[in-house]
């Protein structure tokens, strides 16, 4: 059995436009939740920085989360970004087990 994949992704947006990947993310979230092997898909803002966020993602597995990368939604929000986003989200992909 494939262990659950944990990724936390750090997004920082230009300028004043944290609206914009909050708006992106409403539209996006429903559609990604629905998929098969989501178990979480959060946005959280960072406290006092409107442009600056953190995403929590779990996947049931490897697999799931190499569905979810390909599907056309995700390409078309990972084209879209730019526009918004200040840079390249940094990706941190958790261990499977908390270490304490």
């Amino acid at each position: 059995m494939s262990q659950p994949v944990q990724l936390v992704i750090l997004i920082t947006t230009l300028p004043g436009r944290g609206s914009e990947q909050a708006a992106a993310f409403e539209r996006l979230a429903p559609v990604v939740r629905a998929e098969p092997g989501c178990l979480q898909y959060d946005l959280h803002q960072v406290s006092g920085d409107p442009d600056r966020f953190v995403l929590i993602e779990r996947w049931e597995s490897e697999a799931a989360l190499a569905a979810h990368d390909a599907t056309a939604h995700m390409v078309e929000a990972d084209a879209a970004s730019p526009a918004f986003r200040a840079g390249p989200a940094e990706v941190v992909r958790l261990v499977a087990q908390p270490v304490a």
